[in-house]
């Protein structure tokens, strides 16, 4: 299906295809078509590198250290941020056709088309060009980032001649320091760190490639890249190859009669470490290299798909009645597999390896959106995201300390541990990050079932994030514990006391730490725990302080919020949205004005601590005060809308969650697409739609389908089982794809799941009462008859 003018792509099942060139969306498509394995990142730029938005290479954890401007510097402020860098760039491959460079801004471009298979793994693109004097080439390509070999990158490049004899000539780059579009900064220093941030160290050249070595300039890092090509051409090509500092260069030359083909496929290894040595690096990468080179091109697209059937086999999402929405949930789980993949130990960023957004920090959005997806899709994944927090520790530890606090206090952002916040409100006053990671622990091990996992590297972060809530938290004079000073999700309300969100989570940080810690108590002892020390974290979890207004019926959102006074959306513009950057910080700290889902999170991931009837009176309380000015809040108001019966509004919540890249709806995808966003629609299927919740004891679905599609149907992982669930206007579908028989529940009924598919009927439910949202911040209606 062609796409409307309004879009860039064409809706298909299962690939992203560009149909035309649109120069004005160039930063968008090269998000969206980035491709990674959660080590190595390709934005999806021109194979000739020109024209770009941004071109990006990027390796994961790999940054430069910049200053921190401070207009008025204080304790514990933290000196030094980290920033992502484009590192040496692989992808380019330029084309000359009689003297003439193959630049898509010249000549005439008749036929242009770029296709991201999410089967496959690849990123094609076919282009029909005539040169400025008329010389036409059909120039075919194939990129992919191996999901398999986890330092290879390749391209398959193809030039054919069509009208008339013409002298090709190729060249294939490694290129550091390349030249950047200006940064978005006010501080000259911060630009002076990051122009030219590679320093060469090596660089070599053989017949058939290249290698360059840099390291930063501040942070002290150091990355090798290197490249090999096949040729396969007519009789006489020629290949040579050359490198200096800063650039590798093989270059091709033949000459084609019309129908003749000159192909090249270039293989790319990129490595990177803090410790090892000039020769350690380089052979690591030439190795990895000679390993690509000896797998060839066949055998790696070949990995590449088994790898992702095995993957969709559990993974794929089936949704019938919204051909959009079908296509816009797949691209999402493929982009979250893609920055988790093969990260191994390293953190998960906000974009992904997808773009510069937000520096290439981590935050929350990791354990809290990202890792519940993996680990039921990519458990090994979600484990080693675990692992680096876990390795991170001696730094929380660190920060901690310096705060005056006990246990571990986690960076807010970060790129390698060290917090990067220069805004301390919605930064380091952000403690919920660790109850965040707490909880990802508690998913990851309930949804594996994995007590080696929880001994080894579970229990050491819930007891250090424990004993943080311990000593940041006080019992008052009637008994409470009070947990004061905090900022939780909602960044539109800072430093508050007892945030609803923070203190259950909290909450239940303490009580699973404790458990924990019984359960594995040789390996608590050796950090130190006692029976003592449980016992406080039971009393704290046991005492905490959950506000609750009895004139409205609601819990506040934090300690006195329905006292303040509400936004005066009606004479808010739309172009004064997002308000942060319209209106002063102190203004939206003293109203009821939320920038993202903050106590609807709350009730999403701690539904226990919320009867119905109560969540359903919070949801339509904060219905009405969040704008929305962050991706991360659809997801989250959608899968509470289905819970409470919003079917209609759910469906609407889910389509912008999933659509924010594909359609551009932050105006921001330029930088990177929206991870978190992305995981959150299938959380949205599977947990709003589809009503699971793990609890003690075990999995529970309650599901229910939107009026608008006929069907959905998801698999998932659970304790070394694959099930999967079909979700029908009236009735649900329960098959154990394999592993030994389980049980779970439907709408409360016990299930005895084995051989045989399970069937029941969905019960029916009384419609709520509308809920409204703030003067022209509803989502998009997309239900039929909205």
């Amino acid at each position: 299906m062609s796409p409307d003018p309004g879009r860039a792509f064409a809706v298909e099942p299962w690939v992203v295809r560009e149909p035309r060139l649109d120069l004005d969306r160039m930063g968008q498509v090269e998000s969206v078509f980035a491709l990674s394995n959660g080590h190595i990142g390709m934005r999806g730029n021109l194979d000739e590198g020109e024209p770009h938005a941004m071109p990006g290479t990027y390796l994961n954890s790999f940054y430069e250290r910049r200053p921190l401007p401070y207009a008025e510097g204080g304790y514990g402020y933290p000196e030094s941020g980290q920033t992502i860098i484009n590192v040496t760039n692989g992808k380019l491959i330029r084309l000359l056709v009689e003297d003439e460079p193959f630049d898509l801004r010249y000549g005439q471009l008749r036929r242009h088309e770029r296709v991201l298979d999410l089967q496959a793994g690849t990123l094609t693109r076919e282009v029909e060009w005539s040169s400025p004097a008329g010389r036409m080439v059909r120039v075919r390509s194939t990129r992919m980032v191996s999901l398999t070999q986890r330092a290879i990158a390749a391209i398959e490049y193809e030039v054919e001649v069509l009208d008339a004899p013409a002298l090709l000539v190729l060249q294939s780059e490694l290129v550091a320091n390349e030249q950047l579009p200006a940064r978005d900064e006010a501080d000259p220093r911060v630009e002076a760190a990051l122009t030219d941030p590679l320093v060469a160290e090596q660089h070599r050249c053989d017949e058939a490639g290249a290698t360059l070595l840099h390291r930063t300039r501040r942070s002290g890092l150091r990355v090798a890249a290197a490249m090999d090509h096949e040729v396969h051409g007519p009789e006489g090509v020629k290949v040579a190859s050359e490198a200096t500092e800063d650039i590798g260069r093989t270059t091709v030359i033949a000459r084609l009669e019309p129908g003749q083909t000159l192909r090249l496929v270039k293989y790319l290894a990129y490595g990177w470490s803090s410790r090892r040595s000039l020769p350690a690096l380089h052979d690591q990468v030439r190795a990895a290299l000679a390993a690509a080179r000896y797998t060839g091109w066949e055998g790696l697209r070949g990995e590449q798909r088994a790898y992702l059937d095995d993957f969709w086999q559990t993974a794929n999402v089936e949704i019938d009645g919204d051909a959009e929405l079908q296509q816009a949930v797949r691209l999402a789980v493929f982009h979250v597999l893609q920055a988790g993949a093969r990260a191994e130990r390293r953190a998960i960023g906000a974009k992904g390896l997808t773009g510069e957004g937000y520096d290439g920090h981590t935050f929350w959005d990791t354990e809290t959106f990202c890792l519940p997806v993996l680990s039921h899709l990519a458990p090994d994944a979600a484990a080693d995201a675990l692992r680096w927090r876990q390795s991170i520790l001696p730094l929380a530890y660190e920060r901690a300390e310096q705060l005056g606090l006990r246990g571990a206090a986690f960076p807010w952002r970060t790129i390698r541990g060290q917090e990067c916040s220069g805004y301390w409100p919605a930064g380091t006053a952000a403690f919920h990050i660790n109850a965040d990671i707490a909880d990802a622990v508690r998913r990851h091990v309930a949804a594996t079932g994995d007590t080696v996992f929880e001994r080894e590297v579970g229990l050491e972060l819930l007891v250090a994030t424990a004993r943080l809530w311990r000593s940041l938290g006080h019992h008052d004079s009637a008994g409470e514990f009070r947990i004061d000073g905090v900022t939780g999700p909602d960044e539109y309300t800072a430093i508050v006391d007892n945030n609803v969100y923070t203190n259950l989570m909290a909450q239940q940080n303490l009580r699973v730490a404790a458990d924990t810690a019984a359960r594995h108590a040789r390996a608590a002892a050796k950090l130190g725990v006692n029976a003592e020390e449980m016992a406080s974290w039971r009393d704290a979890a046991k005492s905490m302080r959950i506000p609750f207004d009895e004139v409205l019926g609601v819990h506040p959102q934090a300690e006195g919020f329905t006292h303040h006074q509400v936004w005066d959306f009606e004479n808010t513009p739309p172009e004064k949205y997002p308000l942060l950057l319209h209106v002063p910080y102190f203004d939206l700290y003293r109203k009821q004005v939320i920038k993202q889902a903050d106590l609807v999170l709350a009730m999403q991931l701690r539904p226990d601590a919320f009867p119905p009837e109560q969540m359903r009176r919070n949801f339509a309380y904060y219905e009405a005060l969040t704008v929305r000015d962050s991706s991360l809040s659809a997801c989250t108001q959608a899968v509470v809308a289905a819970w409470t019966g919003h079917l209609d509004l759910a469906y609407d919540y889910l389509a912008e969650a999933a659509l924010v890249d594909l359609d551009d709806l932050a105006g921001n995808s330029d930088h990177g697409v929206h991870i978190a966003s992305m995981a959150g629609t299938w959380t949205t299927v599977v947990v709003g739609f589809g009503g699971m919740r793990m609890d003690n004891g075990g999995i529970t679905f309650s599901p229910r389908l939107p009026p608008a599609l006929s069907r959905i149907s998801f698999g998932l992982r659970w304790q070394g089982r694959q099930l999967r669930v079909e979700i029908r206007p009236d009735e649900a579908e329960y098959s154990l794809v394999s592993g030994p028989p389980m049980r779970l529940r439907h709408h409360g009924e016990a299930l005895a799941l084995a051989e045989e598919p399970q069937v029941r009927a969905i019960p029916a439910f009384d419609p709520p009462e509308p809920v409204e949202q703030p003067y022209g911040r509803g989502p998009k209606a997309r239900h039929p008859g909205s």
